[in-house]
């Protein structure tokens, strides 16, 4: 084997039989890494400096292909079922044994890197690949060591990702050709026939929400976070399109992480050294940071240029509408040097209810807390399917249901512990329909959700009084600076309000239907954060 780059230990590849008759390019620079992509014909220099890459058949995370081996140490651990597929140890040595011969003959891209901004928590990293691309990709979303410690450095966890190997499900355990299966034990995540880069990213967090709360009771969080210059910081929940990136981008206030966290005894910290952000639609005018931040040493994922140009072409959804830019954090102007800050004193769950029902704002208690965030509720506005006219609920456990190794309640429950050990407000955030429901209704203004915002994290709404909504038992606040009182309790801003009720005890019943698979496992305190749907309306 050749060694190219700077290896921090020559022959480490040797203890897990990988030993390519080629070279093994080690910790490659991003400039070094674009000349290796641009002459591998792995993509394109768009005219902002970014390299602009293809990832196949494949612009997604593929979640009904990721297994999880079980064996003794994860088979009474995992929460095994639809979202944690079990894989055989025989299986994945098998597997894995496959996979190096193919590597035998193939320049491989080797990394190391650290998972966690946390010196306590943090998880070293060792990720092959053999694309050049995808090896930038992690240098963006992963943190970077320094020279100095990469001298020793024994890695507790390694990806190796090949997208040109294919499985054979019949012979090899898995569904399809694609896979990705973690393996807790050994510490070994295997990536294969597939190109999209954030399966390696979402692999790490998967590793993380196991080995965080099961051994050192660290809450793994899907959620972006930032502080303000007090050093009081915010951390905020959401699924996709209820506004977590736009509402955690705020210039003062400094950008912790915008994905990805860990909550320890007396601090939180990222993850990730980078942010993925999608680029579709994206202007400068409603995005600036991330329009700004795509430049040499970022990476743009199926996009496509306007015509005769380099220019990228935000707005074309010819491969996918899932288009993405993957970029180091520092990329962004006003982001925190090292990303770890004080526990939170303020945490928000993002929903875009396009029923109309949930306030702007609301304040939980810690039972209503653990329920809301097992629940991970948001809608999405009706289809373009014919007779559906109705918005569609989704709910995902923890606001990320694909990448939790526990049950849910595990999290929520410490979630809890830490809410009441230190008085942290929690709040829910309607950023979608009132006075009606999606097509009746209007959207919140952003203006007003932003108010709103301000005013919890400076502690004003400690200050008013606050009613409770019938069905739900959340808190509204009766005023808020800058806010129209009147839109504060949804009910109020229903002109049917016979109509409001029904449709509030509609998505109660929803909710309650949804969490019926949770109530098992949930305590008492748990269970009394569920809406109540009353006997008449």
């Amino acid at each position: 084997m050749q060694i190219s780059g700077t290896p921090s230990t020559a022959h480490s590849l040797d203890k897990m039989g990988i030993n390519t008759n080629k070279t093994a390019f080690w910790n490659l620079s991003p400039a070094e890494l674009v000349e290796h992509a641009l002459q591998n014909k792995e993509g394109v220099l768009a005219e902002n400096g970014a390299i602009m890459c293809d990832t196949g058949t494949f612009t997604g995370r593929s979640p009904k292909d990721k297994f999880v081996v079980k064996d003794e140490h994860t088979e009474k651990t995992v929460w095994w079922g639809d979202i944690n597929f079990e894989f055989s140890p025989e299986k994945f040595d098998a597997l894995q044994a496959k996979m190096i011969a193919f590597l035998q003959d193939k320049n491989l891209y080797v990394r190391d890197a650290y998972a966690g901004a946390s010196d306590n928590y943090r998880l070293k990293l060792r990720v092959v690949n053999t694309q050049a691309w995808q090896n930038m990709f992690c240098y963006n979303m992963f943190i970077r060591p320094e020279a100095s410690e990469l001298a020793g450095f024994e890695p507790n966890f390694t990806i190796i990702c090949v997208p040109e190997f294919k499985a054979n499900p019949a012979e090899d355990g898995t569904k399809n050709a694609n896979f990705t299966i973690l393996n807790l034990t050994k510490g070994v995540i295997l990536i294969g026939g597939t190109g999209y880069a954030g399966e390696m990213k979402k692999g790490i967090f998967s590793v993380l929400n196991y080995t965080l709360p099961h051994h050192h009771k660290v809450l793994s969080m899907h959620c972006s976070a930032n502080v303000g210059a007090e050093g009081d910081t915010a951390v905020f929940f959401g699924l996709s399109g209820t506004g977590k990136t736009t509402l955690s981008a705020d210039a003062s206030r400094q950008l912790i992480g915008d994905d990805e966290h860990g909550w320890a005894n007396d601090h939180i910290f990222n993850f990730e050294g980078g942010c993925y952000a999608k680029v579709i639609d994206l202007t400068r005018e409603k995005e600036p940071e991330i329009f700004d931040a795509i430049k040499f040493g970022a990476i743009l994922e199926n996009t496509r240029f306007t015509p005769n140009t380099r220019t990228p072409d935000y707005l074309n959804k010819s491969v996918t509408e899932n288009t993405r830019t993957s970029y180091p954090i520092h990329f962004i102007q006003n982001a925190k040097e090292k990303s770890v800050a004080d526990i939170p004193k303020n945490i928000f769950f993002l929903t875009a209810d396009a029923f109309g029902v949930l306030p702007p704002i609301s304040r939980l208690t810690a039972g209503q807390a653990m329920y809301h965030f097992i629940s991970g509720y948001t809608a999405k506005v009706a289809g373009t399917e014919v007779g559906v006219l109705e918005p569609q609920a989704t709910f995902s456990a923890c606001f990320g249901q694909a990448f939790l190794p526990l049950h849910p309640t595990q999290y929520a429950e410490l979630l809890g512990e830490k809410m009441k050990a230190n008085k942290v407000n929690v709040w829910l955030i309607n950023t979608g329909w009132t006075g009606g429901s999606y097509g009746t209704g209007s959207r919140m203004k952003l203006g007003f959700t932003r108010a709103m915002i301000r005013e919890a994290l400076a502690g004003n709404l400690d200050k008013i009084t606050f009613e409770k909504h019938p069905i739900f038992g959340v808190e509204m606040p009766t005023t808020c600076n800058n806010v129209p009182a009147e839109i504060l309790n949804p009910r109020n801003t229903w002109a049917d309000k016979s109509a409001y009720d029904k449709k509030a005890q509609h998505l109660a019943e929803l909710f309650n239907k949804n969490f019926t698979k949770f109530a098992n496992f949930a305590n008492e305190e748990i269970l009394a954060g569920a809406p109540k749907v009353l006997a008449t309306v």
